[in-house]
């Protein structure tokens, strides 16, 4: 299993494919914030419980990282990770390693060893 990463950019949160494999590729995953230690927990739910986010397709058919679009959750990790100013035509990101837990089926990510910078918007360029 590779490393697991989280990054963060304005519109998103992703978890790279070594995250939801650590996880067990569930459907659904609670993200838990330590303020404290600043650290990000994420682990494996069902649908029925509070705060569940929808996370992954089954294993083999989850191709790549796995992207969250929850307001909530971007706003509420973005508190502990300031994103740096982008370019124009630019996305500014910051991204962390995390560590895996398979006993416990957990990933954590330590906001303290996050990393900043960015990178080329992806997809259509928009006309000028």
């Amino acid at each position: 299993m590779g490393k697991t990463v989280l990054t963060v950019t304005d519109s998103a949160i992703r978890f790279n494919k070594a995250t939801a494999e650590a996880l067990g590729f569930p459907a659904y995953v609670k993200v838990l914030i330590n303020d404290k230690t600043r650290q990000i927990a994420v682990t494996p739910t069902t649908a029925k419980a509070g705060n569940a986010i929808k996370f992954s397709k089954p294993e083999g058919k989850q191709a790549a990282s796995v992207s969250v679009k929850e307001a909530t959750l971007i706003e509420a990790v973005k508190a502990y990770l300031t994103l740096p100013e982008a370019p124009e035509g630019e996305i500014a990101y910051q991204s962390v390693n995390g560590t895996a837990y398979p006993e416990s089926k957990t990933v954590i990510f330590d906001v303290a060893n996050a990393t900043a910078g960015t990178m080329k918007r992806r997809g259509r360029k928009k006309a000028a």
